[in-house]
This record gives structure tokens, sequence and C-alpha cells, in this order.
């Protein structure tokens, strides 16, 4: 089990949790995951590693309330307790020797994903240009810390309600035909967002990561839940990865697998929901 010692609410659908695992913030490096389970009955999800201090023996994890068990984690206070928590997992993300110029592409809750990689290659000392892209300015998220992790930041809304109106493809292809030279670019968030980011870059020839969010069960690479097709192979994402060549991804299938069991797990959602609305019921009667 791990304590959790601060909760913060950064929008009205994303948390930011911090919780006392010092073995864990001992060896975690940016682009790994953990495992967890909120309770004994509950399902393992896997979340990326949003920061860590080796010194007070933290990891902090940003996600968002889209399913059950992010609902029940949530639920969590300062003081409670997360059942199981496991990691790190997966391989820390590394980048092409002689890289000196990296621009980092996050959308919505990605950012989560995205800051701590602008914070580790900004703290080796690469140039670190960040673009975080969100639906509106409501939902923005980890501003202040993106400023002191990168040398550039550029925030655009899908409504134009702040900063800059556009995706952050449009960002991206904007600051690549104005001379920025960027060894490399790593995008992280939704998948379509992903496949749109590789194939700007790849018509400059300009070298791709991405951070795939694949089912995932076992996190040891057992199980296979979370098999990708890369460059016509097939890889887990668990264990190769999460960090991939965004030029050789299946992009379309990593879609329709990740789609196969939203019927259940909305179904599960509802399920939960009205359990808690007939016990508030019976609580008032």
């Amino acid at each position: 089990m791990v304590k959790i010692v601060r909760k913060k609410v950064l929008n009205p659908s994303v948390t930011l949790l911090e919780v006392e695992a010092p073995l864990i913030a001992k060896k975690a490096q940016p682009g790994q995951f953990i495992i967890l389970r909120v309770d004994e009955q509950g399902e393992r999800i896997p979340l990326t590693i949003a920061d860590f201090d080796r010194k007070k023996g933290t990891v902090t994890i940003i996600f968002q309330k889209v399913g059950l068990t992010t609902e029940l984690l949530d639920g969590l206070e300062e003081g409670g307790y997360i059942r199981d928590f496991v990691g790190p997992l997966g391989l820390p993300t590394e980048l092409p020797e002689g890289a000196k110029r990296v621009c980092v592409v996050g959308g919505g809750v990605g950012c989560a994903i995205a800051y701590p990689q602008a914070k580790g290659l900004h703290a080796a000392g690469l140039s670190v240009d960040v673009i975080a892209g969100f639906r509106s300015k409501d939902i923005v998220i980890l501003e202040d810390e993106f400023k002191a992790a990168c040398d550039h930041l550029y925030i655009t809304t899908d409504d134009g309600s702040y900063c800059e109106k556009g995706f952050v493809t449009d960002k991206l292809k904007s600051l690549i035909e104005a001379g920025n030279q960027y060894d490399v670019v790593i995008a992280i968030g939704p998948i379509i967002m992903m496949k749109m980011v590789a194939g700007v870059t790849k018509g400059y020839g300009i070298k791709t990561l991405v951070s795939l969010n694949p089912i995932m069960i076992d996190g040891t690479g057992m199980c296979g839940g979370c098999r990708v097709s890369v460059g016509g192979k097939m890889k887990f994402a668990c264990v190769d990865g999460p960090d991939f060549d965004g030029h050789e991804v299946d992009f379309d299938e990593l879609m329709s697998r990740n789609a196969v069991y939203r019927p259940e797990e909305a179904e599960q959602k509802e399920r939960h929901t009205c359990r808690m609305e007939q016990l508030a019921k019976s609580m008032i009667q």
C-alpha cells in the first residue's frame, strides 16, 4: 500500500496525486509508468509517472476520470491509501545520439506525460520547446510547470479561448516552417493526435517518438494485451515501450483495439453509479 500525501484537482476531470513510494522514486525515469489497484477487488490500470522526488521518496501521477477505476481513485483523499502501486515499468525515453533540440507535443491529459519528458530533457541541458494543446481554457493544466521545464511554451486551444487557436499540429508545422530545426519530436496524447503529429514530421524527416497507451494488464509482457504493430512487427508496449517510432506505429489498429471493451467499461461504470445512488437513497430514508 502507498499513502497519498498530496491531492490537487487540476481541472474538473483531471486530478493529481502524490504518493509515498520511495523504492519507485529511487529508480524512476521519464517515460516509465506504474500499475495500480485501488482496492482488493479493483482492476489493474497503468498510469505514467508524471513526476518523482528522490529526496522525498514520492511519485506523482495525474489521471483523467474516464472509467470506474479512475472515479474510485479520484474519491481517495490525502492520508488515504492505494492498495497496489507497482513500478517503475517500461523503458525510459531514449533520444537518438547527438540530439540537442527537442519539441515535446502534448494533447489534453497527455500533457501530464509530456511534462516529465520536457523536465528531464531540459534538466539534461537540451533545448526544449513545448506545444500543449487543449480543447478550451478551462481544462488547461500544468502551465506554470511547463514554463519552468522548457525554453519556449506554446499553448493552443481548439476553440481559441486561450492563447493560440488551432491544433498542436498547426503550431508544430508553423514552427518547423519558420526555421526551427528539431532533432526529435516527442508526441503524447490522444492516439489520433499522435498519428497526425507523426504525419506532419514524416514529411520533414524528423525523428518522432510517441508514447502508446494500449490495453494493459500485467505490465510484464506475459498477457499480450498491450501488443501493438510497429514497423510490421508485434511489440509489447509494457516491455518494449511505451515509446515507439511514430512513423512506424499502426495507429488505426491501436485505435481499434483500444475500443474493444468500451461498452463493458461504460456498463460497469453505470452499474456502480446506480448502486451508489440506491445506497444514498436508502440512507436518506
